[in-house]
């Protein structure tokens, strides 16, 4: 067995994982990283990416069934679901570069592909390789959560880390789960051709503002999702090719093909974390602010940290590591200023509390703007011109912010910027946005902000009453 001594062992190549690697490896440490399975990990090949590229083939049929209202005809979009997966494969592999092993060795990182796992608090054991490393970073992302149902385990069913490779349109689509995976793949699939329908046991979109929620999901029932929600799976039957799911309140739902969308779980199975004094929860490995593990050498990143799953928050997460265990600075990760986005049409995006979260914090003290997209010119010209903004302000600066409508993913960026700095509202209603665009949005959200104040106020207008009088 080759003995190996490192500053740094990465255990696991998703987003966060290489983000520490590459980092710590350009800056003089030396690095060794664990891959059992594909580099890039989750977000790349089973998740982030390919599901994006199989959305903007569904809206590109959408476009082509509703040009009517631009002057172009309308036609019935020839859908090849097969050429779509090629699409996504083909979306994949000129993304994989950059997540590839030749990349991170050329940054002088050591590549071993193998799963690792710990046989004391500083060694780790990966194949043929024993590596005792000064600091160890556990990134080894989740995996779909598959729960159990009685029958699943005699019924083909499809997780996102099987569907991308289904090359046959499915006739009538079942999606347990109506969370942001759930309704995306919903959408898409409708688009493409599919029946869908989406078994969700309590409320679709549920971890999103109600109202911002219910409108896109008018949409996606508008576009023929079926959508059924209090529908908690019960039973799941397959007979003559055809998939029964049974829910408790004795509904019952057949289709063709079953997709389990249900959530994620932390890889944590292989790394034998007992061994190394780490501890876990119900929903990853136990860490605190600084993402240090119970064993004070090791830190865990990303999905496997329970907290926020989603890429950014993971490559976020790794610049607080290389802050703390290269330059042995203190670093603490925050998630008031993480944004994320669901990306059906219209977008869902949200960053800090809820309006009725930010209430329950708040109080009176909560100023809530609204703006309604009908009066953007530019997606007025795009006919487009339906959604809303919800900016949630506590003594002038927000503190929350939801959004949904077209390009919601684009228009929650200024406002992570405006939180991550503590900017006040001010800063937003002082930026000029050029005409016509989408991100106007925004600073008339701001301007409902201050509306109120300017010319709603008495005060205001006797001030202005006065020295209009007194002027020459």
């Amino acid at each position: 067995m080759e003995e190996i001594k490192t500053d740094l062992l990465v255990i696991g190549a998703g987003s966060g994982g290489l983000s520490v690697a590459a980092g710590a490896a350009q800056m003089g440490a030396r690095v060794v990283l664990l891959e059992g399975h594909e580099m890039g990990g989750d977000c790349l090949n089973w998740g982030c990416v390919p599901s994006k590229a199989l959305i903007a083939s569904g809206k590109a049929a959408f476009g082509q069934a509703h040009a009517r209202a631009y002057g172009v005809a309308d036609v019935t979009p020839q859908v090849d679901y097969a050429a779509a997966k090629a699409h996504v494969a083909d979306v994949i592999a000129q993304i994989a570069p950059v997540d590839s092993q030749e990349r991170f060795e050329g940054f002088g990182v050591r590549v071993i592909r193998d799963y690792g796992r710990f046989v004391s608090p500083r060694v780790v054991e990966a194949g043929g390789h024993r590596i005792t490393a000064r600091r160890v970073v556990i990134a080894t992302g989740s995996s779909p959560l598959v729960p159990p149902v009685p029958g699943l385990e005699d019924v083909p069913y499809l997780t996102n880390e099987t569907l991308f490779e289904l090359k046959e349109k499915p006739d009538h689509l079942l999606i347990i789960g109506g969370g942001p995976i759930g309704m995306e793949m919903a959408q898409a699939h409708v688009r493409l051709g599919c029946k869908v329908t989406v078994i969700e046991g309590e409320r679709a979109l549920g971890k999103d503002d109600p109202e911002m929620a219910a409108f896109v999901l008018a949409a996606l029932r508008g576009e023929g999702v079926e959508i059924a929600e209090g529908a908690m799976a019960a039973q799941v039957l397959s007979e003559q090719g055809r998939i029964t799911v049974e829910t408790k309140d004795g509904r019952s739902f057949t289709g063709s093909h079953l997709l389990m969308a249900v959530g994620r779980k932390a890889n944590t199975d292989r790394l034998d974390l007992g061994a190394a004094g780490i501890e876990t929860t119900r929903t990853g490995i136990k860490v605190d602010a600084a993402l240090k593990t119970t064993n004070r050498r090791v830190y865990a990143i990303g999905d496997v940290a329970g907290g926020m799953q989603f890429t950014h928050v993971a490559g976020y997460q790794a610049g607080v590591i290389i802050r703390s265990a290269l330059f042995g600075l203190p670093a603490k990760a925050r998630t008031d200023h993480i944004p994320y986005a669901t990306y059906t049409d219209p977008e869902l995006a949200q960053i800090g509390p809820t309006e009725a979260e930010a209430r329950r914090v708040h109080g009176d003290r909560l100023t809530v703007a609204r703006f309604e997209f009908d009066h953007n010119d530019r997606l007025i010209a795009e006919r487009k011109a339906k959604g809303l903004i919800k900016v949630m302000v506590v003594k002038g600066r927000p503190v929350g912010v939801s959004i949904a409508g077209p390009q919601a993913g684009e228009l929650i960026n200024l406002w992570a910027l405006a939180i991550a700095n503590k900017l006040k509202m001010s800063a937003v209603a002082a930026m000029v946005a050029p005409y016509p665009t989408v991100g106007e949005i925004n600073k008339r959200a701001a301007g409902a902000y201050f509306s109120p104040q300017l010319f709603d106020n008495p005060k205001v207008k006797r001030v202005v009453g006065l020295v209009q009088r007194w002027l020459p």
